[in-house]
């Protein structure tokens, strides 16, 4: 993985996909935490919330149809 697989700053609509590349970007040290919440607008709350939905259940727990499913495990 390399910054060029990180999703754009303008990004509005964050699929799976895009969530986890972050998620990873910010795991493999290819962007901090401060400059990833600071370049797509997030809170340190909602990436958290990213990393321990990928660690408890895989990729497919950030997916908008299985937030649902997940929550109530």
């Amino acid at each position: 993985m390399t910054r060029a697989d990180l999703p754009p700053p303008e990004t509005q609509r964050w699929v799976a996909s895009r969530k986890v590349a972050v998620v990873r970007g910010v795991l493999y040290g290819l962007i901090t935490l401060p400059d990833a919440m600071k370049l797509y607008g997030l809170s340190e709350e909602e990436f958290s919330s990213w990393v321990s939905a990928v660690a408890d259940h895989g990729a497919d727990a950030l997916k908008v149809t299985a937030l649902k499913k997940y929550r109530q495990l």
